[in-house]
């Protein structure tokens, strides 16, 4: 190891210069550093903002083409169930409508019971209940 001298006031003034002109090095080269580092995290920050952009567009296009394929399908179950709806009112229609003539015809007929069983009872004189 090698011994330290005394200090004259000549490398003492030489320390405090280079100590001096260290300090100014440092911090010079802090302030650069962080006037990197704002301008990094600032761009850093316009880019994910640029891409939350970007995403929040997909996720709009999206959901309307989502919501258009929605709209077919419901658009093409509604067309489905009216048809079958249509179906079911023309048949339950069809059926009434079978109901409400042999409802006549049997009235008729009823009708026309009556009157047989009139003749017969006066004819014959037989009655027939």
């Amino acid at each position: 190891m090698a011994q330290s001298k005394p200090k004259t006031k000549k490398d003492k003034d030489i320390e405090d210069l280079l100590s001096k002109q260290t300090t100014v090095i440092l911090d010079a080269v802090g302030h650069r550093l962080e006037k990197q580092h704002s301008s990094l995290i600032a761009e850093m920050d316009s880019r994910f903002a640029a891409q939350d952009k970007r995403i929040e567009e997909r996720f709009v296009a999206q959901n309307i083409a989502l919501s258009a394929a929605m709209e077919n399908r419901l658009a093409k179950l509604e067309e489905r169930f009216m048809q079958k709806l249509n179906g079911l009112t023309n048949t339950l229609e069809k059926f009434l409508q079978r109901m409400t003539d042999m409802e006549e015809e049997f009235t008729f007929m009823k009708h026309d019971m009556k009157r047989i069983k009139a003749v017969i009872r006066e004819k014959l004189g037989v009655v027939l209940d």
